[in-house]
């Protein structure tokens, strides 16, 4: 009854390849998401593994749909990071792009050298890159430049299905290998404790220091509404609201008066009997604010709209400026800060962080409020239903057709690609919305299933086709593979700390997120981030990782050119 539900299920699978892909996805999703020590295999990894045990089966998936997924997955990249790409300029944002692009050219040279030297052909050596530097997107770059090279059918087919291979067996070293150098190994080879380090960090940037400024934005932590009233002879009466309770971080919201209700603003005066409406963190309303003024109830008075609303910044004039340079503009009063997000990382909130074009906030206050901070920061990034398709396929045709074209230098045909030029009409999209934001609209979960679905259902594919030859692959180079991967991992990292601490000089408390980034491990940042209990090491994370997952793409293209030769 089994073998004959199996044969069924098998011959099903052949007939419909379409579905082998999705069976991988769900059983890739189902089991990339188990821990084992502390780690994960990571739905990419699973979800090839899967498509390899389905292909033993012997099915073969067509290449434009696998192509069509990865043209999807790299169109979303781009969108996504095109803002910090063009424009995350803070004012760490100088050293920090040149740092980039040393460790990144140490992360292609030490790669191929140990290709080179462990007797790798161009396959191999391209997913020994891929999976060393955990650049998933780098796999399809490859094959599909291993494609132009004018290999005989068979001999293509050969080296295109080593890259999963040498993926798979290094990639796990990739991964857990990047978060013990840059976590445990690299505090130690400096001498640094982390968390002191970035302890002091915080100190410098502000925190400890009494709190952002009054009418700023400030941590969001049990802010609540409360009314007081305000008696003859208190100190309240004729100052301006925005005078008051200085370094307090609470603001006057409205006020009744007699019978009227007063929205108040920075220049408002109050007057004997007034009852206020004030907004803060509870234990300074509790323990501070009645020092001034009786509390009392006023229900009519406290039913203030308020709202929390995630915010895409694209000010020119607000991009590079700190928390506490913001909290001095006008439209800041009674704007809480909740959180900061940038690259879908959440940075810290400290007086002395930088915003930047691309970032999004998400702000609680009154409607009145926050609708007035939006105005001045960018666009609400409200949930929407729609997706802009004709300007996400768009995008996408116009950069596979740049990519296409190619020149020919000795032999060898040099291009974007159809993969690099999808990657770049994202990018050039993604900053374009910073610009006008209401061009190319493409919600954030629009964009993670893009992202997501495209580069797995790549995989699953790649899975799918090079499974027959998955096993002897691995039988036959396995154990040299994983370890020259460990070595092309290791190095550059090693070197990367050394480099960004003695010549870049970055704090060490960024200097680790800055080395993640670089190599666009959000796992190595979260180690990071449990050793040095602080969320600081993300400060250094955004403007590298931009670069990184852009370029570490690309350069999967250089590996075989190189190889090639």
């Amino acid at each position: 009854m089994h073998s004959a539900l199996l044969a069924w299920l098998a011959n099903t699978l052949r007939a419909y390849p379409e579905l082998a892909v999705f069976f991988a996805l769900a059983a890739g999703f189902a089991v990339g998401s188990w821990k084992m020590a502390g780690f994960t295999l990571g739905n990419v990894t699973a979800t090839l593994l899967a498509g390899v045990l389905i292909g033993q089966l012997g099915i073969t998936v067509g290449g434009p749909i696998k192509s069509a997924f990865f043209l999807l997955f790299l169109f979303a990249v781009g969108y996504g990071v095109g803002p910090q790409f063009f424009r995350g300029l803070g004012k760490e944002g100088p050293r920090q792009i040149v740092f980039s692009l040393v460790v990144l050219a140490l992360c292609l040279i030490v790669p191929v050298l140990c290709a080179m030297a462990a007797g790798l052909d161009v396959g191999y050596a391209a997913g020994l890159y891929a999976g060393s530097q955990t650049i998933s997107a780098a796999i399809g770059v490859a094959t599909d430049q291993i494609g132009r090279l004018g290999y005989p059918p068979a001999q293509a087919k050969a080296y295109a299905d080593a890259v999963p291979i040498g993926y798979a067996v290094t990639y796990l070293f990739g991964t857990i290998g990047s978060a013990i150098v840059l976590a445990q190994l690299g505090p130690k080879l400096l001498g640094i404790d982390l968390a002191a380090a970035c302890a002091e960090y915080e100190r410098k940037m502000g925190a400890g220091s009494g709190g952002l400024d009054p009418g700023s934005f400030s941590a969001y932590r049990a802010i609540e509404l409360r009314a007081y009233r305000v008696d003859a002879g208190s100190p309240l009466i004729g100052s301006e609201v925005r005078q008051l309770f200085p370094g307090m971080r609470v603001f006057i919201e409205r006020l009744r008066r007699a019978d009227r209700m007063i929205d108040a603003v920075g220049d408002t005066v109050l007057s004997a009997g007034d009852v206020i409406a004030v907004s803060g963190p509870r234990q300074i309303l509790v323990g501070e604010i009645e020092a001034y003024a009786p509390e009392v109830h006023d229900a009519e008075l406290l039913s203030l709209p308020a709202t929390v609303v995630d915010v895409f910044v694209t000010s020119r004039s607000l991009s590079g400026k700190t928390l506490r340079e913001i909290a001095e503009e006008p439209f800041a009063r009674g704007v809480y800060l909740r959180k900061i997000t940038r690259q879908m990382v959440e940075l810290p909130i400290l007086p002395e962080s930088e915003v930047l074009r691309g970032d999004i906030l998400t702000l609680a206050g009154s409607v009145r409020h926050v609708d007035a901070a939006v105005v001045a920061l960018g666009v609400a990034d409200r949930p929407v239903e729609s997706t802009d398709l004709m300007t996400a396929a768009g995008g996408i045709l116009l950069g596979g057709l740049i990519g296409a074209l190619s020149v020919n230098w000795h032999g060898v045909p040099i291009g974007l690609s159809t993969s690099g030029g999808a990657l770049l009409a994202g990018l050039v999209l993604g900053y374009l919305r910073t610009v006008r934001p209401t061009f190319g609209g493409i919600p954030a979960p629009a964009l993670v299933l893009m992202n997501t679905l495209g580069l797995n259902a790549f995989i699953a594919i790649v899975g799918i086709n090079a499974g027959p030859g998955f096993v002897a692959g691995v039988q036959q180079i396995g154990l040299s593979l994983f370890l020259w991967g460990a070595v092309a991992t290791s190095v550059p990292l090693v070197l990367a700390v050394l480099l960004g601490h003695y010549v870049f000089k970055f704090h060490p408390a960024i200097l680790f997120g800055a080395c993640a980034g670089v190599r666009t491990t959000t796992a190595a940042l979260g180690m990071i981030q449990d050793a040095a209990r602080s969320r600081v090491p993300a400060l250094g994370y955004g403007m590298p990782y931009a670069i990184g997952n852009t370029l570490l793409t690309i350069l999967g293209m250089a590996v075989v050119l190189w190889m090639s030769r």
